[in-house]
């Protein structure tokens, strides 16, 4: 080929006698669906021109090289060293060139997302111009741009990636020329310095108190029928479910006791907007805020969008409407500009540098977590893995906030920051979308550290009063995390990480010291608090260091802490099923010898690490009062902030492992178990260490969050589980959301779904699959999936058995015209996989527990569910706990039809929606079959027999 890709200069771009585009390979033409749609065929590239070797010997035109290359090797097609060259050549990626030119606007991965989301009109498009006319549109839309807006920081930044030989360049260069005509630019410019180009935020100072006037039942159905229009259906159980939902925002008439509602509302009733009608209403009369929290960050995002129905301005939802958080989740400034500062000149670096850059100019609000940064950006630049987990993350670049190391006010970024510009935000919206982790996180911290007044974690949430918590079959889940301690190696070497900083050669991260050192210096005449700060900085010396995992595997400790996770790993192996491929776990007692002398010496190191974090945090308050005539506003938010964040780490991470420390000579603590375990990760250790969790972890979510605000609502489709012989039953529900640890009755209501589940859905149960044959389970995939045509979701219990029907199915599934994407393989993050699969209408996703959970494609592009085997809760220490505690084998039962009834819910999202649930498992006793709706006809049956009635019954659905 006589193109060569990389110009240095812009005479060289507009020497072209030809359009580079026309003359290079399409190497993807239908984008991630790499392999060709030729029945009876092996798997090729779509472009026949387009050879294997040539993919990695001259750049092709094509879209997620990485995905690209990814696809193949699974598919078998590349060696995996040839894989990873064709990962590394210069190739012309789409998907780079529309992060550069619209960055914080979504799209697809695939050259018909790009496009569309680009303006072409894709239908009228052929095939194998697809990615060519793609391309030449978005620089189209780049010249536009140049003509109407200064282009210089463009032009920077492409010249600087011209200068990093990026492929795309030249041709950038030339597109903002055409648009604004030619520049000259220093070669000294780069266009990363994006933080001098943001606009401040301005302090307007905490909302008042809110009024306590309720909302009556005809006030929460005239708002919903305001939402909803005039011309949409009425929908008698929606009204009633928003009627139930106002009367949880009745005044607090006690201090000791306030509104509580369980609501379950089935699938299709439009829950969000049933309680969100209440919940405006509510914040507009009494000038407060509602929080609404979710499981998962990407379904904070999709309550957003809900909201749009309910204020259609885009400005009036700005002020309206606010997503908080954690600090981890935001991009941080200083970070980016440090690490900007640091780069090496190498080409992907730079490139990865540029895209975030452009994005943080154009990004809402800075989310890298679930936001309007393309998660799949990052999985360009993975390292060469198989899997998705391979690719680089914001965190683990160190762009966002990790744990605490924000300096606040000494930030020089500060009054630009994203997080303070959200949390100002939720001060004044009507509605702040958050999630349990974070609500229950500020809940424990107020408990046991007091409510913070000035600090930025005060105004993080502020003081929740009306709490709205969506997705509350989650609740039990979410409280085991957030209220769970963890003395691992990870957890210790990440405080180490926090106290002293990026102690290992490119391991970046500021200390304490560079962080307050000016604070500690002149908190007192006499330097105590210095003396304090270089206290705490050389016993966290005695926390695991850089390189511990390599010292504790050789049995080499350094310090009481290696020594301790030493003895640790000691007893896992000596005791535990070392077959297990991802946790070994064991009793803590009775220890092996040496692990008694070990704890002692790690509590002691501890407490000598908690005494001076908690007398530098007093002498930090201290300040407030002695100071209180020369300090700012700004400044006495940052001396509180870091003084809580001393006592959080000091108080309840130190005090916690102390605590456990000190009990492993002598009976667990009731009400709690405890654990040994070691984590695996990609086939090695990555994490030892020492658990321990409540045995009901709804206990502390009663006490902290459900009785400290004036009303509640807890809301889900499967609150309840689904007894044989008790139809309407409420125990467990109560059991998984900790009322039942109120002194004082709540509130109940049911509404059902509006679905007719009896002839929109079919059951069927194969019971001719040997499940522990991989085989045999693939073959039963691959022709449920082809018989459905597609529009397939395969859920599995584990990993490790997706994986090894993905390798056996991906090659069949495309002979027949079927895309495939899998969870924990395909080298993007699963919301992405999700999007895909629900915009390609004949595709197939295999999935685990998060997809299960999380999906809603409603329409023809979900049709078919298949479930491996019955979904029995993990065997382990913590589950024999529980199933001890709540009744045994019941326990054990309540959470297998919990799970299906969740499975089963991603199926029916709409009325004219029909499909097939297919369990490969013929241990699913009739015990179970109550999780499902009732009339839904079930059959058991042989997997020949379940292939035609999926093909049957599919067959009827309306065209």
């Amino acid at each position: 080929m006589s193109f060569a890709p990389h110009h240095r200069s812009t005479e060289a771009a507009r020497g072209w006698a030809m359009d580079p585009l026309s003359t290079l390979p399409a190497a993807a033409l239908q984008g991630v669906s790499l392999l060709c749609s030729q029945p009876g065929s092996e798997p090729q590239l779509l472009d026949p021109e387009a050879g294997l070797g040539r993919l990695t010997a001259e750049p092709h035109l094509v879209c997620h090289a990485v995905f690209l290359a990814n696809r193949l090797q699974i598919a078998g097609r590349l060696e995996r060293a040839i894989a990873r060259t064709a990962r590394e050549q210069a190739h012309f990626d789409l998907a780079e060139l529309f992060a550069f030119i619209c960055p914080a606007r979504f799209a697809l991965p695939t050259p018909m997302g790009i496009a569309q989301a680009a303006g072409l009109e894709t239908d009228i498009l052929p095939a194998s111009e697809l990615l060519r006319e793609t391309a030449r549109r978005l620089l189209g839309l780049l010249t536009e741009d140049a003509r109407k807006h200064s282009a210089r920081e463009v032009l920077e930044q492409a010249q600087f990636l011209a200068r990093s030989r990026w492929p795309w360049a030249p041709l950038v260069i030339r597109a903002i020329e055409d648009g604004c005509g030619r520049q000259e630019i220093s070669p000294f410019l780069t266009g990363l310095n994006v933080w001098d180009r943001l606009a401040e935020w301005e302090d307007d100072g905490p909302r008042p108190q809110p009024d306590s006037h309720g909302v009556s039942a005809e006030e929460a159905e005239a708002e919903l029928s305001r939402i909803l229009g005039s011309n949409s259906e009425s929908r008698t159980s929606q009204r009633d479910y928003s009627a139930k939902v106002a009367r949880a925002f009745a005044p607090r008439i006690s201090r000791h006791e306030n509104h509580i509602l369980l609501a379950e509302a089935g699938t299709g009733l439009g829950k969000t907007l049933g309680y969100l009608a209440p919940a405006t209403v509510w914040a507009r009369r009494n000038s407060g805020t509602v929080w609404v929290s979710t499981y998962t960050k990407n379904l904070q995002r999709q309550l957003e969008q809900e909201t749009q129905k309910v204020f259609p301005s885009a400005d009036e939802r700005r002020s309206k409407v606010v997503i908080r958080k954690g600090r981890e989740n935001y991009l941080c400034l200083l970070n980016l500009q440090e690490r900007i500062a640091q780069m090496s000149g190498n080409a992907r670096g730079n490139l990865l540098a540029v895209l975030i850059v452009r994005w943080v100019k154009a990004s809402r609000d800075g989310d890298m977590i679930g936001g309007d940064f393309p998660a799949w950006l990052m999985s360009l630049f993975a390292d060469g893995g198989t899997a998705g987990e391979r690719a680089p993350s914001p965190a683990s670049l160190g762009l966002t906030d990790r744990r605490g190391e924000c300096i606040y006010t000494a930030c020089p970024h500060y009054r630009k920051c994203f997080v303070e510009k959200a949390t100002r935000a939720a001060r004044k919206a009507d509605i702040v979308i958050g999630n349990h982790a974070l609500v229950m996180a500020q809940a424990a911290q107020d408990q046991l550290l007091g409510p913070a007044e000035n600090s930025e974690e005060q105004t993080a949430t502020g003081a929740i009063r009306r709490l709205i918590l969506d997705e509350g079959h989650h609740l039990f889940d979410a409280a085991d995390n957030a209220f769970a301690a963890h003395l691992t190696a990870v957890e210790a070497a990440e405080l180490r990480r926090w106290i002293r900083g990026g102690e290992a050669r490119g391991r970046r991260g500021r200390s304490l010291l560079d962080r307050i050192g000016d604070l500690a210096g002149g908190a007192a005449e006499d330097d105590q608090s210095e003396a304090m700060l270089q206290a705490v900085m050389q016993a966290a010396t005695g926390l695991p260091g850089p390189g511990w995992q390599r010292r504790v595997q050789a049995g080499m400790p350094d310090g009481p802490a290696e020594r301790f996770l030493m003895m640790v790993r000691e007893q896992v192996l000596a005791r535990s099923d070392t077959a297990a491929r991802y946790a070994l776990e064991t009793a803590c007692r009775p220890g092996i010898p040496g692990l008694a002398d070990a704890a002692d010496g790690l509590a002691a190191a501890l407490q000598e690490l908690a005494a001076p974090m908690q007398a530098l945090a007093k002498s930090l308050m201290a300040r407030l009062d002695d100071d209180a005539a020369k300090l700012e506003s700004a400044e006495r938010a940052r001396i509180e902030s870091v003084s809580r964040g001393l006592r959080r780490r000091s108080e309840l991470m130190l005090g916690a492992w102390i605590d456990m420390l000190d009990r492993l000579s002598r009976e667990e603590p009731e009400g709690f178990t405890e654990w040994f375990a070691i984590e695996h990760s990609f086939g090695q250790e990555a994490d030892v260490g020492m658990y321990r969790h409540w045995i009901d972890p709804t206990i502390p979510l009663a006490k902290l969050v459900l009785e400290s605000v004036d009303g509640a609502v807890i809301t889900s489709a499967t609150l309840r589980d689904r007894l044989p012989d008790i139809p309407d039953d409420w125990a467990s529900a109560e059991m998984r959301t900790g009322v039942n640890h109120l002194a004082y009755p709540v509130a109940r209501s049911v509404h059902h779904s509006p679905y007719d589940y009896p002839n929109q859905a079919r059951i069927l149960i194969v019971n001719d699959v040997n499940r522990e044959d991989p085989d045999q389970v693939a073959a039963a995939y691959r022709e449920l999936f082809v018989a459905a045509g597609g529009g397939a979701l395969g859920l599995f219990t584990a990993i490790s058995r997706l994986r090894e029907t993905y390798k056996r199915i991906i090659a069949p599934l495309s002979r027949e015209g079927l895309s495939l994407y899998a969870q924990h393989v395909d080298p993007v993050d699963t919301g992405t996989l999700v999007d895909l699969f629900r915009a390609e209408q004949n595709s197939c996703l295999l999935g685990t527990d998060a997809v299960r959970d999380g999906v809603d494609v409603p329409g023809d592009a979900l049709r078919l569910i298949v479930l491996e085997r019955v979904p029995w809760p993990q065997p382990s220490i913590l589950e024999r706990a529980r199933r001890a505690a709540f009744g045994g084998n019941l326990y054990q039962e309540m959470i297998v039809r919990l799970r299906l009834r969740q499975a089963f819910g991603r199926l029916i999202r709409r009325a004219e929606d029909r499909g097939v649930f297919v369990i490969l498992d013929p241990r699913l006793a009739s015990r179970f079959l109550t999780a499902f709706p009732d009339g839904v006809p079930v059959k058991r049956t042989g997997l020949v027999d379940a292939i035609e009635t999926v093909q049957g019954f599919l067959a009827e659905r309306p065209c």
